[in-house]
């Protein structure tokens, strides 16, 4: 398989539960922006976000964040293919992980983090870092580390999560999902009521 077909074989491979079959919607239509995918949570003096990757919710997102999530995660796209191999995982489930220091001198174990889902936990297989502050696994106040998460395939993202990251625990994505609900249906409102010749082109 090469880099890019992994690329987008892994943006798809997280089960969408509530929508089963059903095709991707069409890319170019959504407005939400990458805030209102995302889950956070504080443990001490640091703030976690944690946003999933998955194709299925980038595609309700506002052009400029669609396209700025797909750049980032094909900056990486060797990297994180050679992490898949070496975890022995073809499609692995990617989520956008940034870690922010209140204080200085912050130190964190990226391993921490973990992901309930359908009560499954997963734990990370690997992280390929975005930021150099992310190997140092310390921070000074108002620093940012940003990393790619991989996990096992089987995170049901259309259904409730829960994000666990040093004691401290989220558990709001049920309520985002009514969100994406609306959302979802009105890209696919949008789109139907363009014309077919307008509907951006946009990898599948």
């Amino acid at each position: 398989m090469t880099r890019v077909a992994w690329f987008a074989t892994a943006l798809l491979a997280l089960p969408c539960a509530a929508q089963e079959g059903d095709a991707l919607p069409p890319a170019g239509y959504g407005t939400l922006r990458q805030d209102d995918i995302a889950l956070r949570l504080q443990t001490g003096s640091l703030l976690l976000t944690v946003l999933p990757l998955d194709e299925h919710l980038l595609r309700l997102l506002a052009e400029d964040s669609y396209s700025a999530l797909h750049q980032l995660v094909a900056s990486r796209d060797s990297a994180l293919s050679e992490a898949a191999r070496q975890a022995g995982v073809e499609a692995p489930s990617l989520f956008l992980v940034s870690l922010f220091a209140l204080d200085k001198g912050v130190i964190f174990n990226p391993d921490d983090l973990t992901l309930q889902s359908r009560n499954q936990f997963f734990r990370p297989i690997a992280t390929v870092p975005i930021t150099l502050q992310w190997g140092a696994h310390r921070l000074d106040q108002r620093e940012t580390a940003v990393a790619i998460y991989l996990f096992e395939p089987g995170i049901a993202i259309w259904e409730p999560l829960v994000v666990s990251f040093g004691g401290a625990r989220n558990t709001a994505w049920e309520r985002t999902l009514r969100r994406l609900e609306e959302e979802r249906n009105a890209v696919l409102a949008r789109a139907a009521a363009a014309r077919p010749d307008s509907v951006p082109n946009r990898p599948q």
